[in-house]
């Protein structure tokens, strides 16, 4: 069993990418593998709502969105990881989860997920209610930890001397690679067709 775990930080070994291998450990230590992704520096496009994503399956625009919707979709788990800016997610993170999302979400259903955040004082909750969106408006199930899954610090030195966020990565590496093993020989639920109501007609 695999789990992809997204660094949407621009730094490639910063506070992110501190407490994502802290998580990554975990669950490698509970026999599953695990990729961090890293999104970079790299430009990412909005979503232009063009619906062309809708044909084919993948999105238009040439950056990472297709390689990593790829990712997610030949894993068993998903961790999402941001660092906060203004009390919210990073930008580009956003942008390619609302590709990703809007053109594959449908095949992440039942998927474990989770998000965790990276601050330096303030805005992790937000940030946090903003990530698990993705998951649960996507029938993938959102795995807990023993609080809100944060760490705190400046430098990834810093986060490393946060040890109650450090050991809350560590429970959700145990949490997740728990419920991966549980639902790997459980038949998957039956579910009715979407309906979408409009409000104005």
């Amino acid at each position: 069993m695999k789990v992809v775990l997204i660094n949407g930080s621009v730094h490639n070994k910063g506070c992110t990418y501190t407490a994502l291998s802290e998580v990554a450990s975990s669950l490698n230590k509970n026999n599953i593998e695990t990729e961090i992704v890293n999104i970079g520096t790299k430009p990412i496009n909005g979503c232009n709502v063009c619906l062309k994503c809708k044909e084919t399956g993948k999105c238009v625009f040439d950056d990472m969105t297709n390689e990593i919707a790829e990712k997610i979709t030949n894993a068993d788990g998903l961790i999402i990881g941001s660092p906060v800016y203004y009390a919210g997610p990073s930008g580009a993170l956003c942008a390619l989860l609302d590709k990703i999302f809007y053109s594959k979400g449908a095949t992440f259903a039942d998927k474990p997920a989770a998000a965790i955040v990276s601050c330096r004082r303030g805005g992790a909750s937000a940030t946090f209610d903003r990530l698990n969106k993705y998951f649960t408006i996507s029938n993938m199930p959102v795995v807990p930890s023993q609080y809100w899954n944060s760490v705190h610090g400046n430098t990834p030195e810093e986060v490393l001397q946060d040890k109650e966020g450090l050991q809350i990565m560590r429970t959700l590496g145990v949490n997740m690679a728990w419920l991966l093993k549980s639902i790997q020989n459980t038949e998957k639920p039956k579910r009715e067709d979407k309906i979408a109501t409009n409000y104005i007609r």
